[in-house]
C-alpha cells in the first residue's frame, strides 16, 4: 500500500483574500497539505533559503506563486529559484490573476511547472486549487 503524506506548500501571494481562499480550498482535501504563506518575493526567498525569521523553515514540496507583488514580484522570484541549484527542483505553479500572453510565456521561459489563471468565481477558484493539490499530491512524483 502506498503511504500518503501531506504536501508542504508555500503560498507566495500578497493578497490576503486570495491566500485565505487557497488555504480554505486546500483544507477540503483528503490529505490536506501543510500550508505556509509569505506576502512577497523577498520573503519567499528568505523562507526558501532559511534566512532570518525563517531559519527553521521546511523546504516545501510545491510553491504557488503570484506574479504581481510588492518589493519583489513573482517573475523575479521564479528566476532566482530556477537559478539556484538548491531550489531549482521545487515545482512552481504560477497562480495569478493575469491571463496575458507575455506573462504566460515568461513564466514558462522561467521554468514554471504550470501557469494557472485564478478564476473569478469562488467555486471555480477552489476547484482549480484542489486540482493542483491533487495532481502534485496524488499523481506527480516529487523530488
Amino acid at each position: 500500500m502506498v503511504s500518503v503524506r501531506a504536501l508542504d506548500v508555500l503560498v507566495v501571494d500578497d493578497d490576503d483574500a486570495d491566500a485565505l481562499m487557497i488555504e480554505e480550498a486546500l483544507e477540503g482535501s483528503a490529505v490536506p497539505p501543510v500550508v505556509h504563506r509569505v506576502a512577497d518575493g523577498s520573503q519567499a526567498l528568505e523562507y526558501l533559503r532559511r534566512e532570518g525569521d525563517y531559519a527553521g523553515a521546511k523546504r516545501p514540496d510545491l510553491i504557488l506563486l503570484d506574479l504581481n507583488m510588492p518589493r519583489m514580484g513573482g517573475r523575479e522570484v521564479l528566476l532566482e529559484l530556477k537559478g539556484d541549484a538548491e531550489l531549482t527542483a521545487i515545482p512552481v505553479v504560477v497562480l495569478t490573476t493575469s491571463n496575458a500572453v507575455p506573462d504566460i510565456v515568461s513564466s514558462y521561459a522561467g521554468h514554471a511547472s504550470a501557469f494557472v489563471t485564478k478564476p473569478l468565481d469562488l467555486v471555480d477558484f477552489e476547484s482549480a486549487v484542489q486540482k493542483i493539490n491533487k495532481f502534485y499530491g496524488d499523481i506527480a512524483t516529487l523530488p
